[in-house]
């Protein structure tokens, strides 16, 4: 097949190009350069896809089988792109979120639930991240004339994330010493390999699947005790790990999901975060591997990174820092 990737040099396109290249496809990707290196094999057009002068040249001349989309986040833009790929391609596979689900975390998410009201043409301003994906979902349906498959992950972990939610707590744990756990060793999680999304979205796009899935690991397929313990063991730490519970970070306004990356606390604007129905994608195909490969990996990937040269998100860094996460550790101990 001849597939587009928009995007294609971060984290989840990244995902989406490797996988497309190993089962030999021709890809061709369009981004900017400024997030990461070309995987190799690909044929890089370099162009801003806010910019119609740069998408009317990508599609000048080319066609493909297939467009796979996951850096789209404003829906005026992302409506732009399927316009001008109508024609040019025959399916179009965007990489949304389960954001996009009304009123989750605070409510199930399933793949009957409805989507934030968000216009197709909605620009950046006009709602928080997970509207807006439901946005560009409608962007894409409207837009393009051809196959639509939509897939809305859960928490993606993996190699070359770059949000660092898993590199941030591998980084400190490597560290040792007291290291300050957020909430309960037994909270389950439910997470999902970069890898295994991207083997998900590529089979059903290569049958021209039109539907939408919720596409995250089973529920409970880590605790967050397991969790750090595997990142203990594999970077071979003595990190000793003091759990503090919600109620007291949330004295100390301890940024939920940002300071400490993946805590959530139980509160009922959160109660249904780690607990998304999967079973149709399952039934489709989704396999998903054990965490304990995602974090071994991960680790792996990351060594190979100067630790002065990690970059623990695209936005708002993750991670505390040493002289709050003492400061929090001094109080609970005492």
């Amino acid at each position: 097949m001849r597939i587009l990737v928009i995007g294609g040099s971060a984290f989840v396109g990244r995902a989406l190009v490797e996988e497309s290249l190993g089962r030999g496809h021709r890809v061709t990707t369009f981004n900017r350069g400024r997030s990461g290196g070309d995987v190799p094999g690909v044929e890089a057009v370099r162009g801003d896809r806010e910019v119609r002068a740069d998408l009317e040249r990508l599609v000048a001349g080319r066609t493909w089988d297939l467009v796979l989309d996951s850096s789209g986040y404003v829906p005026g833009v992302v409506g732009e792109s399927a316009r001008l790929l109508s024609g040019h391609a025959g399916a179009y596979a965007f990489v949304s979120t389960i954001s996009a689900v009304d009123g989750f975390p605070g409510a199930p998410a399933c793949d009957e639930s409805g989507t934030w009201a968000c216009a197709p043409d909605a620009g950046p301003g006009d709602g928080d991240y997970g509207v807006l994906k439901a946005g560009c979902e409608r962007a894409v349906e409207a837009g393009f004339d051809g196959s639509v498959l939509i897939v809305r992950p859960g928490l993606i972990l993996g190699p070359h994330e770059n949000v660092a939610r898993l590199p941030w707590w591998l980084t400190r744990v490597s560290h040792g010493g007291a290291v300050l756990a957020p909430g309960e060793p037994e909270q389950p999680l439910q997470l999902i390999d970069v890898r295994d999304l991207a083997v998900f979205t590529l089979d059903q796009a290569e049958r021209r699947v039109a539907d939408r899935f919720l596409v995250t690991g089973p529920a409970g397929n880590a605790t967050f005790g397991g969790l750090l313990g595997m990142c203990k063991e594999v970077t071979g730490s003595d990190a000793e790990f003091v759990w503090a519970p919600d109620e007291v970070l949330q004295r100390h306004e301890v940024g939920v999901f940002v300071e400490l990356p993946l805590w959530a606390p139980l509160t009922p604007e959160l109660s249904y975060f780690w607990r998304a129905e999967t079973a149709k994608a399952e039934a489709a195909g989704l396999r998903c591997r054990a965490v304990a490969e995602t974090v071994r990996d991960t680790w792996a990937w990351l060594r190979e990174i100067p630790e002065d040269q990690r970059v623990y998100g695209t936005g708002r860094p993750h991670g505390i820092s040493p002289a709050r996460e003492r400061e929090i550790l001094a109080a609970w101990r005492g």
